[in-house]
């Protein structure tokens, strides 16, 4: 299946005669063509729904065979969720917040942060708790994919601001990035989001639990990330950005989200 899908993906680039990606996908906004020409944002990649399929099924299988193939996850994600992205989409639309999330177009990066700035509030607060959480757990907002393979540049902001906000939830929900923490967070967007790849994680990621972790994930963890996704207002509609002092604890309260009934950082 991977070779399937790396196949695709080669016929497609030639086709276009891409040469890769040229530059960050935080450089480069999503943004429609005004000619109406050649890709509708960068990088797009066209595709039909016969190469769709395709695409779906190998990075599905290699999803589920590799939890951490980020890339195949995000194949996965614009190959199967144009009706749940304009689903978001539109939920977006209704809410004043997210309304000026998608007329503005922020993006999560290390060029669009302020690292001092984010260092210098106060204790407690969600732009200190995130950076505090990219540190303990050594990941970086550069690490999201461009999106390619969503045919509507609008859907592809909403797909892109989704995988920004991804460690804001692992900061909101207090859920560290081992494989169990990374399931708590699935569930909760499975239920906030219902796109499919979070509903297929969600499922297939306990297989490769451990006896007691999968325990602990059905017994306590899964019902309290179901209760706190149907509670929690769409996290796509916070513009995280201008919240950076606001209090962590304040925002869950906001958002109905209650404190993890375990702790999970030695759990695996």
């Amino acid at each position: 299946m991977a070779t399937l899908v790396r196949l695709v993906l080669r016929r497609l680039r030639g086709l276009r005669g891409l040469p890769g990606l040229p530059r960050l996908a935080a450089e480069m906004p999503l943004r429609a063509r005004s000619d109406g020409a050649g890709p509708l944002y960068s990088h797009h990649i066209p595709t039909t729904p016969l190469q769709k399929a395709l695409l779906a099924a190998g990075s599905a299988a290699m999803a589920l065979y590799d939890p951490y193939r980020h890339d195949m996850v995000a194949v996965l994600g614009e190959t199967t969720g144009h009706r749940t992205l304009k689903v978001l989409r539109d939920q977006m639309r209704r809410d004043p917040e997210g309304a000026q999330i998608l007329q503005e177009r922020p993006r999560i990066s290390t060029s669009t942060l302020d690292l001092g700035k984010l260092q210098s509030l106060p204790e407690g607060s969600l732009g200190r708790e995130y950076l505090r959480f990219l540190d303990v757990n050594r990941v970086s907002p550069d690490t999201r994919a461009p999106t390619r393979f969503v045919d509507d540049e609008e859907l592809a902001y909403v797909m892109q601001r989704y995988r920004e906000v991804h460690d804001m939830l692992h900061t909101l929900l207090g859920m560290p990035t081992n494989i169990l923490g990374e399931i708590v967070v699935k569930w909760f967007e499975a239920v906030q989001t219902g796109l499919p790849m979070c509903i297929l994680g969600a499922l297939f990621g306990p297989i490769q639990l451990s006896a007691q972790s999968l325990q602990v994930l059905v017994s306590e963890l899964i019902p309290w990330a179901v209760q706190n996704g149907r509670t929690a207002p769409c996290v796509l509609n916070l513009y995280y950005e201008r919240r950076w002092e606001q209090s962590l604890r304040a925002l869950r309260e906001e958002l109905g989200i209650t404190a993890p009934p375990v702790h999970i950082q030695g759990l695996a």
